[in-house]
């Protein structure tokens, strides 16, 4: 066998690893530099906008998103609920929620840009625990016939309707906040972005 054949078969052979290398070297390069367009944990936690697909969320039902670490509930409501909430003001410390958080674009009793999708933060406004969503009417536990469904603060008692508005006589002196958010389409919601900036 002649030298020449050898060497163009090496010469194959390492421009053939050579190129493999660098392939896999310019992958590990690219990997980490495109995962770095997404936020990070740390900015998601400063406050980066959360995207939320809304779309499978049915009639009554409620998820939780995390937004500034914070728990978001987001909450599709009935007719029938969203019709009951003009009902209870009577029963609440800020039916009209003039001294609550919440954007200058949320108004009304439903407290939303959509009147069905009720977007709060989930932390109560007497000592910022968690409320559980309590969506059956007439609990016994909660005040009977007057109970229209809403949230219970499980640590002090504090009641909320199902627009976050705080009910009178418990711990918590304002209604639970509304976040800065947004929709991308019907289905797409974001938090963390104002309505009229998007």
């Amino acid at each position: 066998m002649s030298t020449d054949v050898i060497n163009s078969g090496r010469r194959k052979f390492l421009t053939a690893a050579t190129s493999a290398v660098g392939v896999a070297g310019v992958v590990g390069i690219a990997v980490p530099f495109v995962g770095s367009w997404n936020p990070s944990a740390k900015a998601k936690a400063a406050g980066a906008p959360v995207k939320a697909d809304v779309s499978k969320l049915e009639p009554g039902q409620m998820v939780v998103v995390e937004w500034r670490g914070k728990p978001v509930y987001v909450v599709n409501r009935t007719d029938a609920q969203l019709a009951e909430l003009p009902n209870l003001d009577g029963l609440l410390k800020d039916p009209d929620s003039l001294v609550s958080e919440q954007p200058e674009y949320i108004k009304g009793v439903d407290r939303s840009i959509k009147p069905n999708l009720l977007v709060i933060v989930g932390l109560c406004t007497h000592l910022g625990c968690a409320p559980k969503f309590r969506p059956e009417v007439g609990a016994a536990d909660l005040g009977g016939k007057d109970w229209q469904g809403g949230f219970f603060c499980p640590c002090h008692g504090s009641k909320f309707d199902l627009s976050g508005r705080v009910y009178s006589g418990v711990p918590a002196s304002a209604n639970l906040v509304v976040p800065p958010y947004t929709f991308e389409g019907d289905d797409v919601l974001v938090i963390g972005v104002d309505w009229e900036a998007a």
